[in-house]
């Protein structure tokens, strides 16, 4: 083995005598073999700084709505409040009638009312970084229920219920959470507008929202088939809490008596024509034993004493195509009556037949 020294004095003798290309490739190799590792160092150091940060943000500093940094706290609502690493304090506090919720481990409740989700959470964390409990406190807060802003939801859809409102909402946003459309919705929905639609239209226009509150506007009315169908965004209104919104029921059409699958059958839409054909179509045609020629409609007129009025139709001529299809409407019945002595002749013909096919199988 050779000593330090011997090496060093080997290595200048043979850096001198070496030509002068190779004593820069030489040059170049310590000199990269010096600088690479501080390189690495500094990209590690890198990394690491960057991936502490991404850790402490992954939790999200505002409410999941869209607009909740525009939703004023009110009494008795439900707040989740999540205070990170601090399982204690994690969960949902319902706002007093006060306006105020209590914190374990903070000494004093807190004012709710009057604050934003965002304001509530940095008057959290400063308290609770006043009171020493957490050094750099990372606090969310979400309103999950509200009394007094919501929909109502009602009519044909799937989920009629009342629908919390944090945020802007739109009409198709609230069918979406309904769940969307029963088969028997009509094509239409009506929006019953509350107060705060009201103010809010005011404050758009510069007027008193009170003076607001009886005009027409309270009631609008949106073709949901252009909505759907079509895609009118201008349909799509904005709604505010307070607001009622209703899908019409299409209505139905019942057909009873000597048919063979009797029932309501309910119409597409507002608009679909229903004629007599078609409901004994529905109806999975007549029974043998009807009498085509003495079928009526019964059908709802408030003018007239008893409150409906009765409709003859000759099915027999109507199925012959010498006699017009009639229309039917809404909430009509059509009464098909059976005949009983048709009933008894088939009865009887039944009855026959199954004393000879009885023969017949005994004699074999």
């Amino acid at each position: 083995m050779f000593s330090g020294s011997v090496c060093m004095d080997l290595f200048f003798c043979g850096w001198v005598r070496a030509p002068a290309m190779t004593r820069v490739l030489l040059a170049g190799a310590i000199i990269l073999g010096i600088f690479t590792p501080l390189h690495g160092q500094d990209q590690a150091y890198s990394a690491n700084r960057d991936h502490g940060p991404r850790e402490l943000d992954s939790k999200p500093a505002l409410s999941s709505h869209p607009e909740a940094e525009d939703y004023v706290i009110l009494p008795d609502d439900v707040l989740q409040v999540d205070v990170f690493d601090v399982s204690e304090m994690s969960r949902q506090y319902r706002v007093s009638p006060s306006g105020l919720i209590t914190l374990p481990l903070l000494p004093e409740p807190l004012q709710a009312t009057g604050r934003t989700p965002r304001q509530l959470s940095g008057l959290i964390s400063e308290r609770l970084q006043t009171a020493g409990l957490v050094i750099n406190p990372q606090v969310t807060v979400e309103v999950k229920e509200s009394r007094v802003h919501s929909i109502a939801v009602t009519g044909a859809v799937k989920k009629p219920q009342i629908y919390p409102l944090f945020g802007r909402t739109t009409l198709l946003d609230v069918l979406s959470q309904a769940e969307g459309l029963t088969e028997e919705a009509g094509s239409t929905a009506t929006i019953i507008r509350g107060k705060s639609a009201a103010r809010m239209r005011a404050r758009g226009a510069g007027e008193d929202g009170a003076e607001q509150e009886d005009s027409p506007d309270r009631i609008a009315t949106v073709d949901l088939k252009r909505l759907l169908e079509a895609g009118d965004s201008s349909l799509n209104l904005d709604l505010y809490p307070g607001d009622r919104v209703t899908v019409q029921r299409s209505g139905i059409i019942y057909v009873v008596g000597a048919v063979n699958r009797p029932g309501g059958f309910p119409l597409k839409n507002s608009k679909e024509e229903m004629t007599v054909l078609k409901a004994v179509a529905l109806a999975e045609d007549l029974k043998a034993t009807a009498v085509r020629n003495k079928a009526i409609i019964i059908r709802k007129d408030l003018n007239l004493a008893g409150g409906r009025k009765e409709i003859p139709v000759n099915l027999a001529e109507v199925l012959a195509g010498r006699a017009p299809d009639c229309s039917l409407q809404a909430e009509d019945i059509l009464f098909v009556p059976d005949s009983s002595s048709k009933k008894a002749i088939r009865r009887a013909a039944e009855a026959a037949l199954q004393i000879t096919t009885g023969v017949i199988i005994w004699r074999r």
